[in-house]
């Protein structure tokens, strides 16, 4: 055999092996590389989510028979069972009343029973109406089907006529479709700020 019969013999082992060689280094660097796809949440949340049902950014609304307009939103709610309400974070409140004056409510929590006609904000509450009065207070009792309310504890508020404090709070309307009035009982007290005069 000569030389030339020789080296192509030579090559015909040689080059099938070197492809060999290549393709297994093609698949162990092919394996070294991260393959697996995350989820894009922490196991804690996950837990959590798996855990409580619950419902991002819920949304009530509905029409009193007055023509009132109640809006009801939350971040967060986790439904309630037969006799626990459901529970939400970040409650707020818009109540357009038929007249054409507002009302919103919110704060920290709250808790909602259909059932019951009932919505309770808890921690924080801030009420500011069209009129230019805003009260807080750390729990307010509302009902959804109609604009009425109360806080069972201590309210403090400023408006127009000057800041005022009072053991408790009730609003509600007096007549079927008519304005919305605020009554505070226990120990009221109005510092009183005269309007100055337009000149």
């Amino acid at each position: 055999m000569d030389g030339y019969s020789r080296i192509v013999a030579f090559l015909k082992v040689l080059l099938p092996l070197a492809a060999l060689g290549l393709l297994s280094t093609l698949f162990l660097i092919s394996r070294g590389s991260e393959t697996e796809t995350k989820i894009p949440f922490a196991k804690r949340e996950i837990e959590e989510r798996t855990r409580d049902q619950q419902v991002t950014a819920p949304f009530f609304s509905g029409t009193t028979a007055q023509g009132d307009e109640i809006m009801v939103t939350a971040s967060l709610a986790r439904p309630g069972g037969n006799d626990t309400p459901a529970v939400a974070t970040d409650l707020n409140a818009r109540i357009r009343m038929a007249d054409g004056s507002e009302m919103t409510l919110q704060s920290d929590t709250g808790r909602v029973r259909l059932d019951k006609d009932k919505a309770s904000f808890i921690g924080n509450v801030e009420i500011v109406s069209s009129t230019g009065i805003v009260i807080n207070t750390d729990r307010l009792n509302t009902a959804l089907s109609g604009v009425s309310g109360n806080s069972p504890g201590p309210i403090t508020g400023a408006g127009p006529i000057g800041d005022f404090t009072a053991g408790t709070m009730h609003f509600s309307s007096k007549s079927e479709g008519g304005p919305v009035h605020m009554l505070f009982n226990e120990g009221v007290k109005l510092i009183y700020t005269p309007q100055k005069p337009e000149r």
